[in-house]
C-alpha cells in the first residue's frame, strides 16, 4: 500500500514556513509528517541509526516539534510499527483476493503477502519482526499485530476443520506456516536467494506458493 503515510498538505493560513524557517502543520498533520520522515529515515539509516532529530530535520519541523506526538525515538518507532502492521496486513489480503477460495490455497497465499510485503518495505518487515524497540504494550501496535497473527491462525484452523489457539498441534502448524513465509521473505530481502531474486515476479511467486504449500497442514 504505498502512500499510506503521506505527508498533507500544509495550511494556507499559517503558510509554509514559520520565522525559522521550519514547516508549519496542523497539529494531526505534523505527526502524519513524522511518520513519513520516520518511514525515510529508517530506510535510509536502519533502526540503529534512527533518531528522532534525524526524522525532525527530514520532515523540516524543528527538533522540538516531534515532543507534540512522541516522547522520544522508540514512540515514533512504535506508532510506525503500528503503520506497518496494517500494510502487512493489507498486503495479505490483497494476496488471497487474488487465490482460490479454498483454505489451502487462502493460506498460501497469505504468505505470498508476507513476501511481498517485505520486498515491498524491507526496513518496516525488519521493524515489526526483528526490532526490540517498538513497545508491543502499546494498545494502538498491540490491536494491529493481534490482528495478523489472528489472520494465520484462522487459515490454519479453516485448513483444519478447526481448532484453538490452546491446541498444541495447532500451533505447530501455525509456527510451521509463519517460519516458512517469515524465513523465505528474510531470505529474498537479504539477497540469499539470487535464482527466485531474478525471475519475474509472477514466476517467483508460483515457485515461492509451491515451498510455502509444502508446510501447510493436512487437514
Amino acid at each position: 500500500m504505498p502512500g499510506y503515510v503521506t505527508c498533507m498538505t500544509m495550511t494556507s493560513e499559517s503558510g509554509p514556513h514559520d520565522g525559522s524557517g521550519a514547516r508549519r502543520y496542523h497539529h494531526g498533520d505534523l505527526r502524519t509528517a513524522l511518520l513519513a520522515a520516520a518511514e525515510a529515515e529508517l530506510a535510509e539509516k536502519g533502526v540503529e541509526g534512527f533518531t528522532l532529530r534525524g526524522c525532525a530535520r527530514r520532515a523540516g519541523v524543528s527538533h522540538a516539534a516531534p515532543a507534540h506526538h512522541f516522547r522520544d525515538a522508540n514512540a515514533l518507532l512504535t506508532a510506525l510499527a503500528g503503520v506497518g502492521f496494517e500494510r502487512f496486513v493489507a498486503s495479505q489480503k490483497e494476496a488471497m483476493a487474488e487465490a482460490p477460495s479454498d483454505p489451502r490455497s487462502q493460506l498460501v497465499a497469505s504468505g505470498i503477502g508476507n513476501i511481498r510485503f517485505a520486498l515491498a518495505s524491507p526496513a518496516l518487515f525488519r521493524l515489526i519482526f526483528s526490532s526490540d524497540r517498538p513497545d508491543f504494550d502499546i494498545p494502538d501496535l498491540q490491536r494491529p499485530a493481534t490482528v495478523a497473527f489472528t489472520m494465520l491462525v484462522d487459515g490454519v484452523c479453516a485448513i483444519r476443520g478447526g481448532g484453538a489457539l490452546e491446541d498444541e498441534a495447532i500451533m505447530r502448524d501455525v509456527y510451521a506456516a509463519w517460519a516458512i513465509a517469515h524465513g523465505l521473505a528474510d531470505l529474498l530481502i537479504t539477497g540469499r536467494m539470487k535464482h527466485l531474486s531474478a525471475m519475474p515476479q509472477a514466476e517467483r511467486e508460483r515457485h515461492l506458493a509451491e515451498i510455502i504449500g509444502r508446510s501447510m497442514p493436512e487437514r
